[in-house]
């Protein structure tokens, strides 16, 4: 496994720009399947993931050409492969979502049961019940799931909770649909509204009203050149370096407004933002303030910033309090932290109807699961080593370690590199010490 080396206890201070989305770009490349023309598309990150899904793209009959280091143009003439490969398509959680172009242009697929971070069950009964009333017929056999249609049908729906990646793969699924198709409490997240720009450049016919989205089918789509929206997560990841290690980060190549329920959140704490149009300034000034945040769907807190912010909380005066709200649990990196010296204490929330309450499904939630931490700062964290398993967990510890005096070790960074492209690097020229072992 490779690792990084890291010496913490410096603050950072410098300037970084942010790269293209992981969440948008690999979803993207999978929605340019949907046409047999060119598309490029720009802002593309180095990371796993999208290796991970040009991989599968051209198992499936794409060729991509590799224009720069964050440009590529992919064209998929002809559907050679409806199947998703086993071994790749374990890897992430994209391998559902190929089944919208290959149902659209070929009316089947079939794809392994969706991977990626140990987060617990990723629920599909709300995409497989939406496209149950488009007439597509599913079928399971061991861990590989089969979908079919004798031809796709418009449809009236509305989601029990929102979802963003079956919001994404119901509108690709849909813009090649006869007829009209309208989708109520859809996901709101940026990325979406990234994906509808793209299709519709295409020649798709998608209008959204709020959590309303509604898509009039076309035969056919042409290419197009998009640029890939900026990285929530990344943003979210470097300002919270700068707060935990009292430093200063101005954040380039990002809309503040796509992450303004963070940036509204530290301020509350007392932390310095500076905004401009496309860029953030996060500044460290004074002690920062304990708050208590619930995770949730758009416009809440975004449940991939609850890990690194924690970091944050670990530094604030006063007893914090995060609920997730997402997923049934993701508390993994409060156990690594807390062999840093981090003072916590789990609880679950009292809650009268937890099907409304959370977004997971109840049958994914376990007794031993706890939906809430209460975190105790300031603590000062001590060096430690650690063995990751998680992307966020991962980019999480980092920053911790860059908090802690001393020498910490994480083995395992192969998952930060799931999301984050050379993130160590980009560290180092804030002035953090990371030394990263390859092998």
């Amino acid at each position: 496994m490779s690792k990084y080396l890291i010496s913490g206890g410096k603050p950072l201070i410098g300037e970084v720009s942010i790269r293209g989305a992981k969440n948008a770009s690999y979803k993207q490349i999978i929605a340019s399947l949907l046409s047999d023309k060119p598309t490029q598309l720009g802002n593309i990150p180095i990371i796993s993931d999208v290796k991970i899904t040009e991989s599968i793209c051209e198992q499936i009959g794409s060729k991509i050409i590799h224009n720069g280091e964050h440009s590529i143009e992919i064209c998929t003439p002809e559907i050679i492969n409806t199947t998703i490969p086993h071994g790749t398509g374990q890897k992430s959680r994209t391998s559902f979502m190929f089944s919208a172009p290959l149902l659209a242009r070929n009316k089947k697929a079939s794809f392994p049961i969706p991977g990626g971070d140990k987060l617990g069950d990723r629920p599909l009964d709300r995409l497989f019940d939406c496209m149950k009333t488009m007439n597509i017929q599913i079928s399971e056999e061991k861990d590989m799931v089969h979908l079919t249609t004798t031809g796709l049908k418009s449809t009236n729906y509305k989601f029990s909770k929102p979802s963003h990646t079956v919001t994404e793969t119901i509108i690709m699924l849909s813009v090649l649909t006869p007829g009209t198709s309208v989708f109520e409490n859809c996901a709101l997240e940026p990325e979406i509204d990234d994906l509808i720009e793209m299709l519709n450049d295409m020649g798709a016919k998608i209008k959204r009203n709020n959590s309303t989205i509604t898509i009039i089918g076309v035969s056919t789509l042409n290419g197009t050149k998009h640029q890939i929206i900026a990285d929530r997560n990344e943003a979210v990841t470097f300002a919270c370096a700068a707060l935990a290690t009292k430093g200063s980060v101005n954040i380039l190549r990002i809309n503040p407004d796509i992450i303004k329920t963070f940036l509204d959140t530290i301020i509350l704490m007392g932390a310095k933002v500076d905004t401009g149009k496309d860029e953030i300034s996060v500044t460290w000034t004074q002690p920062l303030k304990a708050i208590s945040i619930e995770t949730g769907p758009e416009p809440l807190f975004m449940t991939d910033w609850q890990a690194v912010f924690s970091v944050v909380l670990s530094q604030t005066v006063g007893c914090s309090s995060i609920i997730e709200r997402v997923f049934p649990y993701r508390f993994h990196h409060i156990e690594q932290f807390n062999k840093m010296g981090l003072k916590s204490k789990y609880f679950n929330p009292n809650i009268t109807d937890k099907n409304s309450y959370y977004e997971f499904n109840q049958e994914s939630d376990k007794p031993e699961y706890f939906h809430g931490v209460k975190i105790y700062g300031p603590t000062k964290l001590q060096p430690s080593n650690f063995v990751i398993n998680d992307l966020r967990t991962g980019a999480s510890i980092t920053i911790a370690a860059l908090t802690a005096e001393g020498k910490s070790i994480i083995d395992g960074v192969e998952y930060i590199e799931r999301g984050y492209e050379k993130l160590a690097q980009r560290l180092c020229s804030l002035g953090a010490n990371i030394e990263y072992i390859k092998t």
